[in-house]
């Protein structure tokens, strides 16, 4: 089968963002030594929202400090790295995975605003921008190379299409 150069580069970003938030989950998990020293992960019983919320800077940062080493929000983080990712990597649940990936990672740019390098953009908005792109493009970027065809001839996709 033959692809567009369009299509490509939307399966090629699906893969990138979905590697990007499954690795997050994995090194949080099991402390992997990039993001997260080894005996400091979620399984050693370490907040994994402690170190990035707990140093927020900027205009929000006691709203996202005080969220930093919650229960609610390290599940509510943890699993939301699980699911987007594996979606992206599977090319399941396309809309669903870029809207809450690109609300995530709002989230995420608000707790460092401004942005130290730069006053309004970071890999953040970066992110949000390419996350967005995926939920809305129209070139099916989970049907290449994922299962996201089997996925559209779902029973509940077909129930209800925004979970395509």
């Amino acid at each position: 089968m033959k692809y567009t150069s369009e299509q490509l580069v939307w399966v090629s970003a699906r893969f990138a963002m979905g590697f990007i938030f499954f690795w997050a989950y994995l090194d949080k998990l099991f402390g992997l030594g990039f993001a997260t020293a080894s005996g400091k992960s979620w399984l050693d019983g370490v907040s994994p929202t402690t170190g990035f919320l707990g140093h927020s800077s900027g205009w929000f940062a006691g709203a996202f400090q005080a969220l930093a080493g919650s229960g609610v929000v390290d599940v509510l983080f943890m699993f939301g790295l699980l699911l987007i990712g594996l979606a992206l990597l599977l090319g399941v649940g396309m809309r669903v995975a870029g809207w809450a990936g690109a609300l995530m990672v709002l989230l995420m740019w608000l707790a460092k605003f401004p942005p130290v390098q730069n006053p309004i953009i970071d890999e953040h908005t970066v992110y949000l921008i390419v996350l967005i792109g995926l939920a809305v493009t129209s070139t099916k970027p989970g049907r290449i190379f994922g299962l996201g065809q089997a996925w559209a001839k779902t029973a509940l996709v077909k129930k209800y299409p925004v979970l395509e």
